[in-house]
């Protein structure tokens, strides 16, 4: 059985403390007494002298942006405990050396720094820091050709990008979208071409050879390990999210591009793929020999270049650039499908042929593809370079331009259907490397590695921005020898990074409904998971809520266990044992006769019922907020019920996804089989709709079986028995969503949100 858990729902956290009293801000002197410049001209490090660190929670630097970006400010979050674990401040000295990277070089940077202490109080302080030169004499990341500069239009979701490359001594590099170099590695390695590289836990892993390094932002270096003793040989291309750690290609004493391993942040090896032996045993199982079609190294027979995890349906999508897009039980190494040119040598195999899914109508399957990937509403996105074999024959289509492009996959019909594509007209012809990938939904980074290809004596990489409307934000050009400058690029979020890094978990919860007595309270369930007790606030909110008719004048909360006993309740916040805390973490509630609590509940099941003081009714505001992210426990099984109605009464969730994590999502909206748990009224027919964080509707769904991910929702036991009922699976990437529940035609009544995690 899969194991499921239900994401945080949205709520927003503001650090507030009460006028008139002193506070730890007051009292501590914080002085920045010396800059020292880092290992590249990206880095530098403050020296700060406080006089208590004892009473400070975290701090964060913030750098100006040049006169005219369009771009956020890069900026940074250190805890203090994070700051002493690393060995920056080691009490009971009050001194704090406080890293900065992400500076532009040869400029003067102006520098912000903010103190926030523990009782939530703060303040800032600034400083400024001129940097070196930094000298590029291959790759010409600082002087590309403007094809079109950054608009100032700020819908792009990303403002940083990490560029793979192996022009220089010192790939990958960070670049903003107003195309200004903002970090590269210290690794100072000409062995670029042979090296991998990924984003993962803030911190670039990179290797050489078999050796696999981690980078920190600070320009730190530590050696994570060695697999010579695997017959591990050299890694290549890609490092790319796997289901719990890495997935690494490799090359191997026996194998050349056709080994794929999962290790952890530590280096520790999960699970191995050998895509020789898996598809020889697919020839052999069916009857053909597999000698003419696989090969030992160092024949390039396979080419994997791309590798990605699909958590909807527990598998590997391995690109194989000679062949095809195949699709790997995770757990098994069992082939499930293949997708790629059927002429192509591979289809004369039956063996593999009747792995085959077949193209829709008016869909171009991917040949010579890079850089696979799970979109937001679950479909393949990839690079399809248009390249044909270069061993295999019959090589199968050449065409002469490349393109991203989207897949939807649907196993029931054997079928792949193009749902998005970016041709430029058909224009570019980039026949090797490149990449496309998606940050918040329909937001692209599209690299073109090697514009026209080797017909052209003066070949460049493209670095293209797309936002959700499909309007081009950017468009660069750089020169390149081969996929020298730009052979992978994907989006990172350097505007607001935190150590630590909260991985993919869900944070806080907010669901706004219409809360009345009896079956039309507002209940909101979750479970605490884990070794260890977890510190949460939960508010209920009426008076203060604004732009609102109708809110609930006086509401009340009560809390209970799986038992069904009170753990506790509350009328008004500032009566709770908890109220200066609170109001020290800017949680009070905006009006006296709000209810707030902050309990720490132990690991077990818990239910919030939000109603008004007697019989008021009217619309509540519902919050939960996970004080202690970094525990060894989570809130999971996250559900909301209530009153559907219309207009501002229909049922609104909010939730966060991680702070750098993709999650895979399953939203249900439950009705007419509520009845069958006693429940009278329910809503005869539920829809949903998904929204960003910027208002955009990116998903929405009416019946369950009419989804894309139908047989994706049954595979994880999560098919509603009613078939009014609504449900869908979306792979969404680190940010904020809201979902709204109504009735399909103006319907009302009760219905039940449940929106959970796949792990």
């Amino acid at each position: 059985m899969r194991t499921l858990s239900f994401i945080f729902l949205l709520a927003i956290t503001n650090l507030f403390c009460p006028r008139g009293q002193a506070t730890q801000a007051d009292d501590t002197t914080i002085t920045i007494d010396a800059q020292t410049a880092g290992v590249t001209p990206f880095i530098a490090q403050l020296t700060l002298t406080a006089s208590d660190t004892t009473v400070l929670r975290s701090i964060q630097f913030t750098i100006t942006p040049k006169p005219g970006s369009v771009t956020r400010p890069l900026s940074a979050t250190y805890s203090m405990d994070f700051l002493i674990e690393r060995g920056y401040s080691v009490p009971p000295s009050n001194q704090i050396f406080l890293p900065v990277y992400g500076l532009y070089h040869s400029y003067t940077n102006d520098v912000a720094l903010t103190y926030v202490f523990l009782d939530g109080s703060s303040k800032g302080d600034s400083t400024t820091i001129a940097t070196g030169s930094f000298v590029d004499p291959e790759c010409s990341y600082e002087n590309p050709t403007v094809l079109q500069a950054r608009t100032t239009d700020t819908t792009l979701s990303y403002d940083y990008m990490m560029v793979r490359g192996a022009c220089g001594d010192f790939s990958p590099v960070v670049l903003d979208t107003d195309s200004n170099l903002r970090w590269s590695s210290p690794m100072g390695t000409s062995t670029a071409l042979l090296a991998s590289s990924g984003f993962f836990d803030n911190a670039v892993y990179f290797t050489q050879g078999p050796t696999l390094y981690r980078i920190e932002l600070d320009g730190t270096i530590t050696t994570i390990a060695s697999y010579g003793d695997l017959g591990i040989v050299n890694f290549h291309h890609n490092i790319d999210e796997g289901k719990v750690g890495m997935l690494l290609e490799a090359d191997t004493t026996t194998q050349f591009e056709s080994f794929v391993m999962e290790i952890d942040l530590a280096g520790n090896v999960i699970k191995t793929w050998d895509l020789a032996q898996i598809i020889t045993d697919v020839m052999v199982a069916g009857g053909d020999d597999p000698s003419q079609f696989v090969y030992p190294s160092p024949t390039d027979w396979f080419h994997n270049n791309a590798v990605t995890y699909n958590r909807a349906d527990d598998s590997v999508l391995v690109s194989s650039r000679e062949n095809f897009v195949i699709a790997i039980d995770y757990e098994t190494g069992a082939a499930r499908w293949i997708l790629g040119d059927q002429t192509k040598h591979w289809y004369e195999f039956s063996s593999l042929a009747q792995l085959a899914l077949n193209a829709a109508p008016n869909t171009l399957v991917p040949i010579g593809q890079h850089a696979t990937s799970i979109a937001f509403d679950q479909t393949l996105l990839l690079f399809d370079n248009g390249m044909s074999s270069t061993f295999q024959v019959p090589p199968g289509v050449l065409r002469d331009y490349a393109s991203p492009r989207k897949y939807s996959v649907a196993l029931d019909t054997n079928t792949a259907t193009e749902v998005w594509n970016f041709e430029m007209n058909q224009s570019i012809n980039s026949p090797f490397c490149g990449s496309v990938y998606e940050d918040a939904p329909l937001n692209y980074l599209v690299d073109y590695a090697l514009v026209g290809g080797f017909t052209t004596q003066t070949p460049t990489a493209q670095l293209l921005g797309l936002d959700a409307t499909g309007k081009t934000i950017f468009y660069y050009e750089y020169p390149t020898v081969g996929c020298d400058t730009a052979y992978n690029s994907g989006p990172v979020h350097f505007e607001n990074t935190r150590f630590p890094a909260i991985t993919a978990q869900a944070l806080n919860l907010s669901t706004r409904g219409l809360i009345a007595p009896g079956d039309d309270a507002l209940i909101a369930g979750f479970i605490v998971t884990g070794t260890e007790s977890k510190k949460i606030a939960l508010r209920v909110l009426g008076p203060s809520l604004s732009g609102l008719s109708g809110t609930l004048a006086d509401p009340t909360l009560s809390l209970f266990d799986s038992s069904g006993a009170l753990v506790t309740s509350n009328d008004d916040w500032e009566s709770d044992p908890g109220a200066a805390e609170l109001t020290a973490d800017g949680l009070a509630p905006g009006s006296t006769a709000e209810p707030a609590i902050l309990p720490t509940l132990s690991p077990g099941a818990y239910t919030l019922v939000a109603s008004g003081k007697d019989t008021d009714s009217g619309i509540g505001l519902v919050e939960m907020y996970d004080l202690s992210a970094l525990s060894d426990s989570t809130m999971a099984n996250i559900s909301a019920r209530g009153q559907v109605g219309t207009g501002d009464q229909v049922l609104i969730n909010g939730f966060i996804v991680g702070d750098v994590s993709s999650a895979t999502v399953v939203i249900r909206a439950l009705g007419p089989s509520l009845a069958s748990f006693g429940v009278s009224s329910s809503l005869s027919d539920p829809t949903f709709t998904v929204f960003d964080q910027n208002g955009l509707a990116i998903a929405a769904n009416d019946n369950w079986q009419d989804s894309t991910t139908m047989s994706d929702v049954e595979a994880n036991g999560l098919a509603p028995t009613d078939p009014a009922e609504a449900a869908s699976i979306l792979h969404l990437p680190a940010g904020g969503y809201s979902v709204v529940v109504s009735g399909v035609d103006g319907a009302t009544g009760i219905g039940l949100l449940e929106i959970y995690k796949l792990e």
